[in-house]
């Protein structure tokens, strides 16, 4: 049996190793990888942010996209219970440094805090933000699914407030966002399998919208989603339909985070969960070498399967390298690992539960005609 603690460290052990490998790969086109490494299935050293560091980062560092996570993460292990856009602030005032985060986060992260600290309200954060299709909220909060296990639509409702600091309500980046993280929150459940997970991904890709308008995406999105399931119900194994899926998406390389968006990112990490049946390791080498965004495609394909089938599938050498990384970088806003993220997420989520348990049970104790 996987264990509800095995589910977390695979979320986060596949997020984490997934955007370290990614990363390295990042904007190439898959016959770059392929030529390069044949079938890329190693931790690399790289470059990121050259324009503003000379930092080469070693094998198993993770990126952005983690910094983002590990904030949401040290707020969930400090209140052990759900967070809010409030709670999210209090620990970027606590623990982001300016100085280190040019070398870690995008120029943008370091305005919203700047912003934060003049006293713009959590919630207005996203307003602020020019990106509103990035698909920067859905591949860092994984965290947000795993504290609410088993419960997708509270896992969508965070998102639509902690991911307030990040985007305006209207943008599609929540839409998406909401969707995967209700999804993995349904791959936390004990009985979850491949098609519920992938139902409850559909079933809120009508969240916060209204069927038909214009505005309200949801014909687009649950459109977009049945197609890339319906290329993955083609395939058994998900680098089969890597090239129909570059070709899908090869356009955007002329805007800025063209390669970024969260409608490619999602439906494309989901069809990889599909066509990988939730196997971990199978999901995120296959993001791994899709090209384009490879490190924001691998933690979410990666972060997703993880969630569903547990760390075990996922190799013992790049959970340690990605350790080691972690506790050598003197740049991240957290140095707990993989391990200890994943044992202060399982308390907190443990802790949640028995409060809900606690709060049914005086209800259960009631009086006979108390509810009449």
């Amino acid at each position: 049996m996987t264990t509800l603690r095995d589910k977390i460290r695979g979320c986060i052990a596949g997020s984490w190793v997934g955007s370290a490998m990614g990363a390295a790969v990042e904007g190439w086109e898959p016959q770059r990888i392929e030529a390069t490494y044949g079938f890329l299935t190693e931790l690399k050293s790289y470059k990121h942010y050259t324009s503003y560091t000379d930092w080469q980062r070693p094998p198993g560092t993770t990126e952005d996209g983690i910094e983002r996570q590990k904030l949401m993460n040290t707020a969930v292990i400090r209140k052990q219970d759900r967070i809010s856009a409030d709670d999210l602030l209090l620990v970027w005032l606590d623990v982001l440094d300016p100085a280190k985060m040019v070398y870690k986060q995008e120029p943008f992260d370091k305005s919203l805090l700047e912003m934060a600290r003049a006293g713009v309200p959590p919630r207005e954060l996203g307003r602020l933000w020019p990106f509103n299709n990035v698909v920067s909220m859905a591949r860092a909060s994984h965290t947000l699914g795993i504290i609410n296990a088993g419960d997708p639509a509270a896992a969508a409702a965070d998102v639509y407030d902690v991911g307030l600091v990040y985007a305006a309500e209207t943008t599609f980046a929540l839409r998406w966002a909401a969707l995967y993280d209700a999804a993995l929150a349904e791959a936390l459940r004990p009985g979850a399998t491949v098609d519920s997970v992938l139902q409850t991904a559909l079933a809120f890709a009508a969240y916060r919208s209204q069927k038909g308008t214009p505005y309200g995406g949801y014909d687009r999105i649950q459109e977009e989603i049945e197609r890339a399931l319906e290329i993955a119900g083609r395939h058994n194994d998900p680098m089969a339909m890597r090239d129909e899926f570059y070709t899908l998406y090869s356009g955007g390389n002329h805007f800025v985070y063209g390669q970024s968006q969260a409608n490619e990112i999602v439906a494309k990490g989901l069809a990889i969960f599909c066509a990988a049946q939730g196997d971990a390791r199978a999901a995120m080498l296959a993001a791994v070498n899709y090209g384009r965004d490879t490190d924001c495609l691998a933690a979410v394909a990666g972060g997703l399967a993880g969630a569903f089938s547990g760390a075990s599938g996922l190799e013992a050498a790049w959970i340690e390298q990605v350790n080691a990384a972690t506790k050598a970088d003197p740049y991240t806003n957290s140095s707990l690992d993989i391990d200890e993220t994943t044992e202060g997420l399982h308390r907190a989520v443990l802790a949640r539960i028995a409060r809900q348990r606690a709060a049914l049970a005086s209800l259960d104790a009631a009086p006979e005609g108390y509810w009449a």
